[in-house]
């Protein structure tokens, strides 16, 4: 059993009802605990629809009339053991609550912190000093795995920017009046463009504030921190890196797969898998990479998987070479297939796996300890 702000939640059903991103950090915080969540939102954002997505949460989408007009889904609190109010203002949340008292189920309200207002000149924070951006790598997606300097960045920030595959219980964390803002981006979906990102990035700097770019993973391995760097310095703006634990390795040490062993493999290649092998944008030389004799490890790669495995077989690469896929690396609904190069597609299909996965191909992804 596990326990949110001292209430027990653990394999217990808890609805959160908000309207614009309600709670993300909340809402992974009560998962940690092993609740089971129901979530009710005018405009969820990109990390509860990514939760959603991947099955973590259920969500259902409310009218936006639905928090203030007495059309809540009374139904579904009646079997809650906790019905959470989460940024709908007060006249929504109060609403929420006594739709809660009718049906009997105990509630809590979370009333985001009054934001920090000072009198201060752009580029400078209350101390007189100018502000900066820290990029935190946020490790796999365990908050457990997010290092003690990323913690204290996010202890200490003014503004955080946070992507949804992040650790967003760690947001908890967080300074009350911490303006936190959910810019994740799904895959083929919606979300907040990158130059958009850049721009929020430097306009908060410029007011003088301490902005954390939190994402997971590392920030240098397909994370972009690179052209976020960029844009600040071009700005004027100060950057401090933070690095995470890359899922490249984490994911499949969590499911048991070393990337090297002195009898298997004396080294690993890490590459995105985002575009085709033979699509123009692909700089990646899958030939040399099928005779090179080391792990893969395939970042984004779900989408295009088969074509992946048919391209290696087709230059050389053995079709009963171990593979492996590894969906949700590091989390407590980590999943995992093991299959020849020729079948991982179609059995991570089979399993239902998907996006975020971490692939592993060569010797190592049939290591058993025994």
């Amino acid at each position: 059993m596990g326990s949110w702000r001292g209430i027990e939640v653990g394999r217990r059903r808890v609805v959160v009802i908000g309207s614009s991103s309600p709670s993300p950090a909340e809402i992974a915080a009560l998962l940690q605990a092993d609740a089971r969540v129901l979530v009710y939102a005018t405009e969820p954002g990109p990390a509860v629809q990514d939760l959603a997505d991947r099955g973590r949460v259920q969500l259902s989408r409310l009218s936006p009339t639905a928090l203030t007009g007495g059309t809540l889904p009374t139904e579904a609190l009646a079997d809650a053991a906790l019905v959470v109010a989460a940024n709908g203002g007060p006249e929504a949340e109060q609403a929420v609550l006594a739709a809660a008292e009718t049906a009997g189920v105990v509630a809590v309200r979370l009333t985001a912190g009054e934001q920090a207002s000072g009198r201060q000149q752009p580029g400078q924070d209350e101390s007189g000093r100018g502000g900066r951006v820290i990029l935190v790598g946020g490790g796999p997606g365990d908050p457990g795995l997010l290092t003690l300097a990323g913690m204290e960045a996010i202890r200490s920030a003014d503004v955080i920017a946070t992507d949804r595959l992040a650790p967003l219980a760690a947001l908890a964390s967080a300074r009350a009046d911490a303006e936190i803002i959910d810019v994740g981006k799904i895959p083929r979906g919606p979300g907040v463009g990158q130059q958009t990102i850049e721009e929020l990035l430097v306009d908060r700097a410029r007011r003088g504030k301490t902005v954390v770019r939190f994402k997971g993973g590392d920030s240098f391995v397909f994370g972009r921190g690179g052209e976020e760097w960029q844009t600040c310095a071009a700005a004027g703006i100060p950057v401090t890196v933070i690095p995470g634990v890359t899922s490249a390795s984490a994911a499949p040490a969590a499911a048991g797969i070393p990337l090297t062993h002195r009898q298997l493999s004396q080294g690993f290649t890490v590459v995105t898998g985002h575009v085709p092998p033979g699509d123009p944008r692909s700089k990646i030389d899958w030939p040399s990479l099928a005779g090179s004799g080391l792990t893969l490890v395939i970042m984004m790669g779900m989408a295009n998987l088969q074509a992946i495995a048919e391209t290696l077989i087709n230059h050389g690469m053995a079709a009963d070479t171990p593979a492996a896929v590894i969906a949700d690396g590091t989390l407590a609904t980590m999943r995992s297939v093991r299959a020849p190069l020729a079948e991982i597609a179609a059995q991570a299909g089979k399993a239902g796996l998907g996006a975020p996965a971490t692939v592993v191909i060569g010797a190592v992804a049939g290591f058993t300890p025994s």
